[in-house]
C-alpha cells in the first residue's frame, strides 16, 4: 500500500468525517507512514490496536471494514436469518464502535443484535449460543491501555473464528474499499424494519443461571458468608454481573473498590488495567487491611480475566500468577467435587500448552485427563467441542490459560470471569473453615505435588519495524537452533511452524500431528521455555516453566531461567 497516496484519499474523500481529517493534518510524517502503511491484520484474535486515524489504527472505518468482511461471509453461508449479536465494554469508543459494527451488519440485511449497554465477553459468548447466532463481535481490548480498543468476532459455537473462517474474512475484506465499499442502514430505521433488536437482561439472567449452575458446594459457602471479600472491576464490565453472582451464592460481606466501581475508559487509577498486575489492587488492599479481609478480586475492563490478591503470614498481600489461581481452581475443583460425590468417571481439563505443568500434575494425580492446547481460548474451546461430540462419557471440569482465563461450564467458549470470582470465592470460603486463606491452600499445593515455578517476560517491538523483529528473531532460532541457553541445556524442541519435534541428543526429527502456530518450545529435562510472538500486542513473549523439591530451589533456577531471553534480544 502506498501509505501517502491513502492519507491523502482518506483526506479528501467526501466519506470521511471532518474531526477525522482535522486529527490527519496534524499528522507528521512518521506518523503518516505509521497508521497507513497498511491495515491492522484480522487474526483469530479479531482486530487490536491504538484508536487514531488511519488504516492500521482503530477507528470507525476499521471497524466497519471488518464487519462488511464479517457480513459478506455469513451472507456466503446463508445465515443472515439467524443473526449477529454485538457487545462491547467500558473503553472509549467501545459503543461508538458497536454501532457503527451493527449499522453495518443491518446495511446488509442481517439480523442483529444489540445489547443496550456493556456487557462482559463471556455474556456475549454466551448469547451467540443462547440465541443460536451465526456469529458475534465483541469490542474490547481485554487488558490494553486505555488507548487500544479492539474487534472481536465469534462463530456459532461462541468461541472467537477459527483460522480458517478468519482467513475467510480477511479474503472478504480485501475485496472491499474501506471507504466505498461498506454498506450501512441507520439503527433507527433497522430497528423500526425490524431486523435491529436490543437486548439485556432477556439474556442477563439466562447466563447469570448458567453460571450459578457451576457452584459445587452452597453449603460450603452458606457456613462462610461473612467472609470478607473485596471486589473491583477496574472500572470496566464486571460492575454489575460479579457483584450479582456473588450475592446470589450468598456472599454477603462484599466490598466494591469504590474508585475502580463505576465504568470508566480512562481507568483513571491504573495506566494497565490488567489483574495480573499488584498495582491495580493498591485501593483494594486499604479496603481489605480495614475489614480484615484475605483476598482481592480483580477483573479486567471486559471481564474475561481474573486476578486475586491474598494476604501472606506477615499481612501483606500478593498476588497470585494465573497459573498459581488455575492450579487453586482444578485442586478445589477435584476436592469438592469428591465431598460431595459428584466426581465423574472421566473427567478432564483443558490448558494452554504455555500454563503450568502443575496442573497436569494435580490432574492426573487425581485420575483427571489434561489437555494441552495452543495459546487462545478458542482452542480450548475447540477441544471442547470435540470431546463434547467424540461419543465418550467425558465431563470437562475447567478451561484455563496462565493469563488469567478460566472456564468451568459449556454455557460458553470464551474464558469468563464472572464464573471464576464464584468459584474463587467458595474455594476461599471452603478453606476458611480448616483456618486458612488461598495464600495457605497453594503452599499446601506445593508441598502435596511439588515446586513449580512460571514466569512471562516480553520484548516489545514496537514502530513500523516492530513485525520485522520479531520476525527476524523467531527465524534467527529457526535457522540455528540453540543447543543451550547459557549454561541451561536444551534435549529436545518442538516448531510449531512445521510442526516438528526434534531430538537434540539423537538428532531424531518426529512430525506431528498438529496445527500449525508461530512458537517454538523448547525442554531442558522436564523444565520448558517457550517463545511465541504475542497475538494481540508487538512484543515476543518468553515463558519459563520449572521444578524442583523444595521452593528455594525452584526460586533460584526459575531465576537463572529468566536471563535467558535478555541473552536472546541482545543477539
Amino acid at each position: 500500500m502506498d501509505y501517502l497516496n491513502e492519507y491523502n484519499r482518506w483526506l479528501s474523500s467526501d466519506k470521511v468525517d471532518e474531526k477525522t481529517k482535522e486529527e490527519l493534518k496534524n499528522y507528521d510524517e512518521e506518523t503518516k507512514k505509521l497508521y497507513f502503511h497498511g491495515f491492522l491484520s484480522f487474526g483469530t484474535a479479531g482486530l487490536r490496536g491504538v484508536m487514531a486515524a488511519g488504516t492500521n489504527a482503530m477507528n470507525v472505518y476499521t471497524v466497519a471494514h471488518a464487519t462488511q468482511g464479517l457480513s459478506d461471509l455469513v451472507n456466503a453461508e446463508k445465515r443472515a436469518d439467524d443473526g449477529v449479536v454485538i457487545a462491547y465494554d467500558s473503553r472509549n469508543n467501545s459503543e461508538l464502535f458497536a454501532k457503527t459494527a451493527a449499522e453495518v451488519l443491518c446495511g446488509n440485511g442481517i439480523k442483529t443484535y444489540l445489547f443496550e449497554s456493556l456487557r462482559p465477553t463471556p455474556v456475549l459468548s454466551f448469547a451467540v449460543r443462547y440465541l443460536k447466532c451465526a456469529a458475534g463481535v465483541n469490542i474490547t481490548a481485554s487488558h490494553n491501555p486505555k488507548q487500544y480498543n479492539g474487534y472481536k468476532a465469534y462463530w456459532e459455537d461462541g468461541a472467537q473464528l477459527a483460522p480458517a473462517l478468519a482467513d475467510k474474512v480477511s479474503s472478504y475484506m480485501s475485496r472491499v474499499d474501506i471507504l466505498d465499499g461498506i454498506k450501512k442502514t441507520p439503527l433507527d430505521k433497522a430497528e423500526k424494519q425490524g431486523i435491529l433488536k436490543y437486548i439485556g437482561e432477556d439474556v442477563d439472567k439466562p447466563y447469570l443461571d448458567a453460571v450459578e449452575a457451576q457452584l459445587i458446594d452452597r453449603q460450603t459457602v452458606a457456613h462462610a458468608a461473612d467472609l470478607g471479600i473485596v471486589y473491583s472491576p477496574l472500572n470496566g464490565a464486571g460492575y454489575k454481573m460479579v457483584p450479582e453472582i456473588l450475592r446470589r451464592i450468598g456472599i454477603k460481606n462484599l466490598h466494591i473498590v469504590p474508585e475502580q466501581a463505576e465504568p470508566d475508559g480512562e481507568f483513571p487509577t491504573t495506566p494497565f488495567p490488567n489483574p495480573e498486575f499488584k498495582q491495580v489492587f493498591e485501593p483494594g488492599i486499604k479496603i481489605a487491611d480495614r475489614i480484615g479481609s484475605d483476598l482481592i478480586i480483580a477483573t479486567d475492563p471486559d471481564a474475561d480475566r481474573m486476578g486475586i490478591a491474598v494476604r501472606q503470614k506477615d499481612g501483606q498481600f500478593v498476588t497470585l500468577t494465573g497459573n498459581q489461581q488455575g492450579a487453586l481452581l482444578i485442586e478445589y475443583i477435584i476436592t469438592a467435587l469428591k465431598n460431595t460425590g459428584k466426581y465423574p468417571k472421566h473427567p478432564y481439563v483443558i490448558k494452554s500448552f504455555v500454563s503450568t505443568e502443575l496442573a497436569a500434575k494435580i490432574a492426573r494425580d487425581n485420575g483427571c485427563e489434561c489437555y494441552d492446547v495452543f495459546t487462545g481460548f478458542k482452542y480450548i474451546g475447540e477441544k471442547m467441542n470435540m470431546t463434547e461430540n467424540d461419543g465418550t462419557d467425558t465431563h470437562f471440569l475447567l478451561g484455563f490459560e496462565e493469563s488469567c482465563g478460566y472456564l468451568r461450564g459449556t454455557y460458553a467458549r470464551d474464558k469468563d470471569a464472572v464464573v471464576a470470582a464464584m468459584l474463587i470465592c467458595e474455594a476461599a470460603a471452603y478453606y476458611s473453615q480448616q483456618g486458612k486463606n488461598l495464600y495457605d491452600a497453594m503452599q499446601d499445593i506445593y508441598k502435596k505435588y511439588g515446586y513449580y515455578r512460571e514466569a512471562t517476560d516480553s520484548a516489545y517491538m514496537e514502530g513500523l519495524d516492530g513485525l520485522e523483529k520479531m520476525a527476524a528473531l523467531m527465524d534467527g532460532l529457526r535457522k540455528d537452533p540453540p543447543k543451550s541457553f547459557g549454561d541451561i541445556p536444551i534435549t529436545s524442541y518442538i516448531d510449531y511452524s512445521i510442526p516438528a519435534e526434534y531430538d537434540m541428543k539423537t538428532g531424531k526429527v518426529t512430525k506431528l500431528d498438529s496445527d500449525t502456530t508461530n512458537t517454538l518450545y523448547y525442554k531442558s529435562g522436564d523444565d520448558v521455555i517457550v517463545i511465541r510472538p504475542s497475538g494481540t500486542e508487538p512484543k515476543i513473549k518468553f515463558y519459563y516453566m520449572v521444578s524442583e523439591k523444595t521452593a528455594k530451589k525452584a526460586d533460584e533456577k526459575l531465576a537463572k531461567f529468566r536471563k535467558i531471553h535478555e541473552g536472546i534480544i541482545k543477539k
